[in-house]
Parts: structure tokens; C-alpha cells; sequence
């Protein structure tokens, strides 16, 4: 029987146990079995982390929107317990709408609306820019050349960028007019053509409920000016046509009484937010003289106002009886033979 000499088996590997092969293996390649998962999962964890942490920077955000709202709202109970006079008055703030002040539940609604909208969207930002630098940070550790998927993306985003540039500039609108809070629901705005009540602000759409009941849908990009008639206060402003022979003393006087009575009138407490003024005389019409008049009134309230206001001086001046005048017109006829009439022209 042929014998096997032990040094030459051992060149051949004859003998070997083959058990020893795998911890061999794992010896030789232990940074890539044990490292790159290692880092792998380092880096899944600490983005899991992060948005975590950036999560509740939102929620602050967020909270901090909603405490105007809350602040208001102890105000409003501490000053309940006030005298009657001092909770009867109209309370102003130094931004948003007061004619929101009225209805308080309205007022958190949309500062709610405004806040889980901005955290929506904040939140889905961060989540987008986190997962994009975890998988790019995953590829590297695997060996994957990021240099031509990111060429390829750039091309591809440069792209979409030329082809939806509309849908992004109605998107960034949507969020300044949130954020600067310009207008939100409830609101009576002037967006050009479309004129009436805001019903929904959204990222995208903002849409309008005109005088007709017509529902307007306008993209936030597309606005240029906004003339928001709901916020801090608002002026009724009257032009009265007397006759040229009133006197403007006694016109002024009447006025003056007229609004400081409707003031006082328990129908209309705490919609004025001062006393009427008489400005002066606006314009010399070719039928009478234009007087103006003006009063300071919480929002919304300045039509309503201005309406019963231009009631109540046409009944004062009647009986004070100074006249409102009327186009007059004077025709002269001339019958055949009468040489005394004019000529007609």
C-alpha cells in the first residue's frame, strides 16, 4: 500500500478538515460580511433619528402658530370678568383679521388650518430630503458609482423642472400666502376678477365665492394683488349730494348728529370703532354739492353700515329740511309767431 508522505499532504491540502475553510473566509472578508451592514444600519438609524428629531422642531413650529389663538382665548375669559363696557368693546389685534375676533371658533379653525397645512408640508420635505441623503449614503456603501445616477438625475430634474415650473411657482405661492397669513378662509378679498369670500386655500387652488354664488378656482401662482377687506378694520365712507343753496354748517352739524346717534344705538354696539367724521366737500357737481362722510368699522360691517347710515341722513335731512337734489333740466318751447322764445339750437 502506497504511503502519503505528511509535508507533501499538506502542500496539497489534502487532509485539511473542511470545516476550517469558513472561519478562514470570514477572517479574510470580515469588513465586508460584518462592516457594511454595520454601517448600513448606522446610517438607516441615525436618519431614522433625525427625522425623528426633526418631526418635533415641526410640531413646535406648529404649536407656536396655534398660541395666538390660545392667548386670545384666556384673554377673552380674563376680560369677561371685566366691567360690561370694557367686554362690550370690539378688541383689535395687531395682525389678522378682526372680523374674526366675532367668532372665535371660525378664528381657530383657520389658524388650525394654516398650521396642520405648513406642518404637512414641512414634514414631507424634511422625509423627501432625508430619504434621498440616506439612499445615496446606502449606495456609496455598497459600491455604486453615484456619479452618473446623479447626472441622470439632474438631467431628468432639469426636466420636470421646464415642464411643471407653473406647478411649482402655484405651490411656493401657496405657502408664502399661508405663511404670511395674507388671506385664509372666511375672508372677503379682492383677487382682480374673481371677488368675494374665500372658501379653501390650498397649496395649489384658492377658491372664491362670489356676490352670484359663482365658485371661483384661482391658482395661487396667477395672483399678483390681493385686497383683503377682512383684516384689522375697516372705513364706511359716504358721499351726500345736497343742494347749492343749503347751508353746509347746518349739513355738517346734521351729519354729525345722525352718526354719533347711530353709534349709539344698541343695534349697532361695537361695530363702530369711532365717531363718525364729516370729511368736507368732496366735489361741485353741476346738480348739487357733494358732501363726504366717513366712519371707522370692524370689518366686514362698513356695507351694512354704510347702507342704514345713508338711510338715517336722508330722514334727518328731510326734516331739517335741506333738499336733496335731482337732475334738472329746463326746455323752452316756442309756439309759431312768438318772438320772445329762443331759438332752439
Amino acid at each position: 500500500m502506497a504511503t502519503i508522505d505528511p509535508t507533501t499532504s499538506q502542500v496539497l491540502g489534502v487532509g485539511r478538515p473542511p470545516a476550517l475553510a469558513a472561519p478562514e473566509f470570514l477572517t479574510d472578508h470580515l469588513g465586508t460580511v460584518i462592516g457594511i451592514p454595520l454601517r448600513i444600519a448606522i446610517i438607516v438609524i441615525g436618519a431614522m433619528i433625525f427625522r425623528a428629531v426633526a418631526k418635533k422642531a415641526i410640531t413646535r413650529v406648529v404649536q407656536r402658530i396655534l398660541e395666538p389663538a390660545e392667548s386670545a382665548e384666556s384673554a377673552g375669559s380674563s376680560r369677561s370678568s371685566g366691567s360690561a363696557g370694557e367686554a362690550d368693546e370690539p378688541r383689535r389685534s395687531n395682525r389678522g383679521p378682526a372680523v374674526l375676533h366675532r367668532d372665535r371658533a371660525r378664528a381657530n379653525e383657520r389658524r388650525q388650518q394654516r398650521a396642520r397645512t405648513i406642518g404637512s408640508v414641512l414634514s414631507s420635505i424634511v422625509t423627501i430630503v432625508i430619504a434621498v441623503v440616506t439612499t445615496a449614503m446606502i449606495l456609496d456603501q455598497v459600491g455604486i458609482a453615484l456619479g452618473p445616477l446623479l447626472a441622470s438625475a439632474g438631467v431628468v430634474g432639469l426636466a420636470i423642472g421646464f415642464g411643471a415650473q407653473s406647478l411649482v411657482a402655484d405651490y411656493l405661492a401657496g405657502m408664502l400666502i399661508m405663511l404670511e397669513d395674507q388671506y385664509g378662509v372666511g375672508d372677503s378679498v379682492d383677487l382682480g376678477e374673481a371677488v368675494g369670500e374665500v372658501e379653501h386655500v390650498g397649496l395649489r387652488l384658492t377658491q372664491i365665492r362670489d356676490l352670484n354664488g359663482g365658485l371661483w378656482h384661482i391658482r395661487n401662482g396667477e395672483i399678483l394683488r390681493v385686497r383683503n377687506d377682512s383684516q384689522e378694520w375697516a372705513r364706511a365712507v359716504l358721499d351726500i349730494s345736497v343742494a347749492y343753496e343749503s347751508n353746509l354748517d347746518t349739513v355738517y352739524e346734521v351729519l354729525e348728529r345722525t352718526g354719533h346717534d347711530m353709534r349709539q344705538d344698541p343695534q349697532f354696539k361695537g361695530v363702530f370703532l369711532e365717531d363718525p367724521s364729516v370729511w368736507g366737500v368732496q366735489s361741485l357737481d353741476a346738480d348739487g354739492v357733494v358732501v363726504r362722510m366717513a366712519v371707522k368699522t370692524v370689518p366686514l360691517q362698513q356695507w351694512s353700515v354704510t347702507r342704514e347710515l345713508r338711510r338715517r341722513a336722508k330722514e334727518a335731512l328731510d326734516a331739517a329740511g335741506i333738499d336733496i337734489p335731482y337732475p334738472q333740466r329746463t326746455v323752452w318751447l316756442r309756439t309759431e309767431g312768438d318772438a320772445t322764445a329762443p331759438a332752439p339750437r
